[in-house]
C-alpha cells in the first residue's frame, strides 16, 4: 500500500508543478483558441492513441496469457539489456507478441544504412543533393529498404518467442504460422510508420520521434512503481534513497535540458540598401548554431547498432556486448555515439549552403570574407561546438547503466535517466 502512495504522491506533485506553470496554463489556453492548432493536437493525440491500442493487439495465434509476469520471456526482457530496451521503444509491445512487436527500428536501421550509403556511392550523394524530388526519392528506398529488414527480423522474433514460451503458440511454429506471422509485423510497422508521417504532415512535430517518446513514456508508471516497490523491499534507507533518486533525475533533466538549448550565436551583419525613401538592412542578426544540432538522432542509430552482436548468439562476441552494464557494451556505445553526432550533425548542417545564403541577402560575418572563408569559419565553429556537445550525449547514452550498476536503479526506471527516453 505504501508504494502505491508514493507513486501517487510523486504524479500529484509533478500535476501540482506543471499546473503552478503560469507560462504552460497560457499555452494551453492559446491552444484551445487557435483553431488549426486545435485540430492538429487532436490529430495528433488520436493517432497516438490508436499506436497505444495496436500495442495490445496481440498477434493471431498467440495466447497472451502465456506471456504474462513469470514467463520465460518476461524474465528475458527483464534481464537481458538490448530486449528489455527494445521492448520500451516498442512501449511494451516486444513483449506483448503485440502486431506493432517490432516498433519503428527496421525504419531507423533502414535510416541508418541509407545515410551510410550516402557517404560511400556517389548516385546516392547525388540524390541528396537534388532537393525535394531527392529527398522522395531516398524515402521511397528507405520505405523498401525496412521491409527487407523486416523480412529478416520478423522470423528471428517469432523464433525467439517461440524458444522462449512454446506453450503461447496455439497453432504451433509451421512455416505457414510463420509466414502469415511475419505479414503481420511488417503490416504493423509500416502502418506505424504511415501514422508517424500523418502526424508529421497534419499533426505536430516529427512523427516518428512522437511514437518513439509515447511508447517509453508510457512504461514509465509501470517502471516508477516497479523501482518504489524494490526499495521498500530493503530493510532501510528506502524513502531517502527514493528521494535522492528522483532528485539526481530531475537535475539530470537539468542538465540535459541546458545541452538542447545551447547554442553559439555568430553575428551576421547586413548591408545597407536605400529603396526610394527606405533603408533595408544595416542591423546585426545571429546565426544561433546548436551545440547539439542533431538531437536524439546519434543515440537512436547508435543503439540500433547495438542490437548487431545478439545476431551471434553464443559467441565470445556477443557475450561481451550482452549485458547493459558491461565495459564494452557502454564503451562502444559511447564512441558510436560521437561519430554518429558528427556524421548527423554534417548531414543538417551544410555550411556551403549558409554561406550562400547569406551572400545573396548581402550579409556578411565582421571580420570574415564571404565565400570560402566564411564556409570555413561555419564549418571550424560547428566542429568545435559539437565536440563537448557529442561527448555530453555520450554520457546521456551510458547513463542509465551507471545507474543501474553505481545506484541499483531497477532497468525499467533506469532507462529515464538517460539515452532516448530522457532526450
Amino acid at each position: 500500500m505504501n508504494q502505491y502512495l508514493v507513486v501517487g504522491i510523486v504524479f500529484l506533485v509533478i500535476v501540482a508543478l506543471l499546473a503552478a506553470n503560469k507560462k504552460l496554463v497560457e499555452t494551453l489556453k492559446n491552444i484551445y483558441k487557435i483553431e488549426e492548432l486545435r485540430k492538429r493536437v487532436i490529430y495528433t493525440i488520436g493517432l497516438l492513441l490508436v499506436y497505444r491500442l495496436g500495442s495490445f493487439i496481440v498477434i493471431p495465434g498467440i495466447n497472451p496469457n502465456a506471456l504474462g509476469e513469470g514467463s520465460a520471456l518476461a524474465s528475458q526482457l527483464e534481464g537481458n539489456g538490448l530486449l528489455g530496451l527494445l521492448n520500451v521503444f516498442s512501449g511494451g509491445a516486444f513483449g506483448n507478441a503485440a502486431i506493432f512487436a517490432l516498433g519503428v527500428m527496421p525504419y531507423i536501421t533502414a535510416s541508418i544504412i541509407i545515410q551510410l550509403a550516402g557517404m560511400m556511392i556517389p548516385a546516392v550523394q547525388k540524390l541528396q543533393k537534388e532537393g525535394e524530388s531527392g529527398r522522395r526519392k531516398m524515402n521511397q528506398w528507405t520505405r523498401l529498404l525496412t521491409i527487407i529488414v523486416l523480412v529478416i527480423q520478423g522470423p528471428a522474433y517469432i523464433a525467439n518467442l517461440y524458444h522462449q514460451v512454446p506453450g503461447a503458440f496455439v497453432y504451433g511454429n509451421s512455416f505457414g504460422f510463420i509466414a502469415y506471422a511475419t505479414t503481420i509485423l511488417i503490416a504493423g510497422t509500416m502502418f506505424i510508420m504511415w501514422l508517424g508521417e500523418k502526424i508529421t504532415d497534419k499533426g505536430i512535430g516529427n512523427g516518428i520521434s512522437l511514437i518513439i517518446m509515447i511508447g517509453i513514456v508510457a512504461r514509465l508508471p509501470h517502471a516508477l512503481l516497479a523501482e518504489v516497490n524494490a526499495r521498500f523491499q530493503t530493510a532501510s534507507g528506502s524513502a531517502i534513497m527514493l528521494i535522492l533518486e528522483l532528485a539526481l533525475l530531475f537535475l539530470v533533466f537539468m542538465a540535459t535540458i541546458a545541452l538542447v538549448q545551447a547554442v553559439r550565436k555568430v553575428p551576421v551583419q547586413y548591408a545597407k540598401r536605400i529603396v526610394g525613401n527606405k533603408q533595408y538592412g544595416g542591423v546585426r542578426q545571429y546565426i544561433p548554431l546548436k551545440m547539439n544540432a542533431a538531437n536524439v538522432m546519434p543515440i537512436i542509430f547508435a543503439q540500433a547498432l547495438m542490437f548487431i552482436p545478439a545476431l551471434f548468439t553464443g559467441t565470445a562476441f556477443a557475450a561481451a556486448f550482452s549485458s547493459m552494464t558491461g565495459f564494452w557494451y557502454n564503451f562502444t556505445l559511447a564512441v558510436l555515439v560521437i561519430a554518429f553526432t558528427y556524421f548527423y550533425t554534417a548531414i543538417i548542417i551544410n555550411p556551403q549552403m549558409m554561406a550562400d545564403d547569406m551572400k545573396r541577402n548581402g550579409g556578411f560575418i565582421p571580420g570574415v570574407k564571404p565565400g570560402k572563408q566564411t564556409v570555413n569559419y561555419i564549418d571550424t565553429i560547428m566542429t568545435r561546438i559539437t565536440l563537448p556537445g557529442s561527448i555530453f550525449l555520450a554520457i546521456v547514452a551510458i547513463l542509465p547503466a551507471l545507474a543501474m550498476k553505481f545506484l541499483g536503479i531497477q532497468q525499467a526506471f533506469a532507462y529515464f535517466y538517460g539515452g532516448t527516453s530522457l532526450l
